[in-house]
């Protein structure tokens, strides 16, 4: 029996042609589990669909998963909705996924939690980065749609609690796909010209997908990067956004933001007028003990005679010389006392008390011969006395274990 001969390329160009006219496998929608996931350079996604008992490989082309709004990752239940066919090359079949989602939570529940613990990661809530808005603001640069209900809540705020600011509105899309950008174009432009002292950025509520161009990461950064402080007003108390996060404060409402920026004028005035009743009073008590020193100033002596003032100073300038040479003989005093037993020591210590009582010096051409190798027989020397001067030769010099030597008068 013979049997028709058929190419293996010809084979999987059947097969392929059977999976693309079967309906069942074009538009199908498939629960598995994510395994071996990998994003290539080239921007495809390949990765693996499992369950308890079988595997399909599957295949994300760059177009469509830069449509995704989280980020894919092992072990992950997803819906991945597609087409089945079979690769003619290696005749493998495998799903070419369009689109998709989380299993039981959804992709915008998924990349909302995926994006703040990454930038929470990174530092972007953190406290020590936070800005402190001004007191005072002279110019608030609101960002934010020109026609939604937002900044109609803002203005009327703002008019009521503080009419001296200054408004500025950038008026950017708060919903859809370029909003994001939009809305990191005009933070970024009222920083470069300084448009305001404060910037406020949100929108109303909606859904999640109506506020999610503020769960976006672009938006994030822009705010983190803003040299000017940031409040995030979007939505409603219980909406709480990426922006929220990053921001240097957080409003519950877009009003509730204007009520943060700006004081309450009533407040302001009430706190000038305890102001103004302390200065008052504060005014009042410093006249009132001026007026107690004047009065005082006025009844003394000296103002009331131009002359008692010249005699007290006479009788001061008096007692002053008093002191003056009372403490100078005192000085002196102490001084001659000094002196005195000073000069008791000095005579005490002087070489005439030794001559006085008997004893000579002996000198030799004007120096004291101190040892008798500075003399020789036949030397004259000059003996210094209490009462006068005398000549004497050496006849005859003797050591000290010898009988002393005489000296002769010259």
């Amino acid at each position: 029996m013979e049997y028709p001969v058929y190419e293996v390329s010809q084979i999987n160009a059947y097969l392929k042609d059977k999976f693309d006219s079967d309906p069942f496998l074009n538009g199908i929608c498939i629960r598995g589990e994510l395994s071996n996931y990998k994003v290539y350079p080239s921007g495809h996604h390949y990765f693996t669909l499992k369950d308890s008992e079988g595997a399909l490989r599957a295949v994300l082309f760059r177009n469509s998963a830069m449509r995704l709004r989280f980020q894919p990752q092992n072990g992950m239940k997803v819906l991945a909705v597609g087409r089945i066919t079979v690769y003619p090359r290696d005749g493998g079949y495998q799903l070419y996924c369009e689109s998709m989602m989380v299993d039981g939570v959804g992709d915008l529940h998924v990349a909302y939690e995926q994006l703040k613990e990454r930038l929470q990661a990174e530092g972007l809530f953190a406290l020590e980065h936070k800005k402190t808005l001004p007191p005072y603001p002279h110019r608030i640069a609101v960002i934010t749609s020109g026609a939604g209900a937002a900044i109609h809540d803002i203005l009327r705020v703002l008019r009521k609690r503080y009419p001296l600011s200054k408004v500025l509105l950038l008026p950017v899309r708060v919903q859809g796909e370029e909003a994001p950008r939009e809305i990191v174009g005009a933070i970024r432009y009222a920083n470069r010209w300084q448009l305001g002292d404060v910037i406020l950025t949100g929108r109303g509520g909606g859904s999640m997908e109506d506020l999610w161009a503020f769960n976006d990461e672009r938006v994030a950064r822009a705010i983190y990067e803003s040299e000017i402080p940031v409040v995030s007003a979007v939505g409603h108390e219980p909406d709480v956004t990426i922006a929220d996060f990053v921001a240097d404060v957080r409003a519950a409402t877009p009003s509730n933001g204007a009520e943060l920026i700006a004081p309450d004028q009533t407040e302001l005035r009430q706190r000038l007028a305890s102001y103004e009743k302390r200065l008052c009073a504060a005014m009042e008590r410093r006249l009132k003990l001026s007026r107690q020193q004047l009065d005082a100033l006025s009844s003394r002596r000296v103002l009331q005679s131009p002359m008692h003032y010249i005699e007290d100073r006479r009788l001061m300038l008096d007692r002053a010389q008093e002191r003056m040479i009372l403490a100078a003989q005192h000085h002196l005093e102490r001084k001659r006392r000094n002196f005195s037993a000073l000069a008791a020591a000095l005579d005490a210590m002087s070489p005439l008390k030794v001559l006085a009582r008997g004893y000579s010096v002996v000198k030799q051409q004007g120096c004291v011969v101190k040892s008798m190798e500075q003399l020789s027989v036949g030397q004259q020397v000059q003996l210094c006395l209490s009462d006068g001067n005398a000549l004497a030769r050496i006849e005859e010099l003797e050591k000290e274990d010898m009988p002393h030597g005489t000296v002769q008068d010259l």
